[in-house]
């Protein structure tokens, strides 16, 4: 998800109370992470990390593919950033947990390797890290990068980690996969993207499926997005 909203909940530290009306916009979220939570406990014990990974990866994803449909713009402007923060807490909550889980599973070689778990498991690891922090980006980005010429990686998850950890540390996008509130959409940054002209060649080697141009259109559709 996008790491602005993200943002938004850390920065925000004490959300007033919700109306009704908010609390019932919201409410998916927390309900869809419950619901799986009680759908993998009520299946057998993992036999391996690499399934142990693709049901961790459904729990990562599943609040966030809930909240992403969901239209904070028709609440008051007041109980917006109270409502990102309510929204967002069960699935912060679900990361934190995740990477606990996650860090001490970690090979000796540093990654978990498509040859070994799998391309799903693989991808379930790499957005853990991903939802994760600073620390934790610093750590992994040099390690996947050699990674993703071997094929043992994909390079999209390195394009978007490597954007993210540059973004966090103040420095121009090579990939221009972290899009930015402007003017209440969703926008690509292009004054922080690493020599613009050429963004598209380095999403092409990378396996990016779109353009700048033709990424930035996806979100056309999403939501308002509040700038605060």
């Amino acid at each position: 998800m996008i790491a602005l909203l993200v943002a938004a909940v850390l920065a925000f530290q004490a959300p007033a109370p919700l109306s009704p009306e908010a609390q019932a916009l919201i409410a998916p979220v927390a309900e869809a992470i419950a619901a799986e939570e009680a759908r993998q406990a009520a299946l057998p014990p993992a036999t391996s990390d690499r399934e142990r990974l693709e049901r961790m990866g459904v729990l990562d994803q599943v609040g966030r593919r809930t909240l992403t449909p969901i239209d904070l713009g028709v609440l008051p402007e007041a109980e917006r950033q109270a409502a990102i923060a309510v929204m967002w807490a069960p699935v912060m909550a679900m990361d934190d947990r995740l990477l606990a889980e996650l860090l001490p599973m970690v090979p000796e070689e540093g990654w978990f390797r498509k040859s070994v778990y799998g391309e799903q498991a693989s991808k379930a690891a790499f957005l853990i890290i991903q939802h994760s922090d600073l620390e934790q980006w610093r750590r992994f980005v040099p390690i996947l990068e050699p990674l993703v010429e071997a094929g043992e990686v994909d390079g999209q998850s390195y394009g978007l980690m490597y954007d993210r950890l540059a973004i966090n540390e103040r420095r121009p996008q090579r990939y221009g996969t972290q899009v930015i509130c402007k003017g209440g959409k969703l926008v690509i940054d292009w004054e922080n993207l690493e020599d613009p002209a050429n963004a598209d060649a380095r999403r092409r080697a990378m396996g990016f499926q779109w353009t700048l141009a033709e990424y930035e259109a996806v979100f056309a559709d999403y939501p308002p997005c509040d700038k605060n």
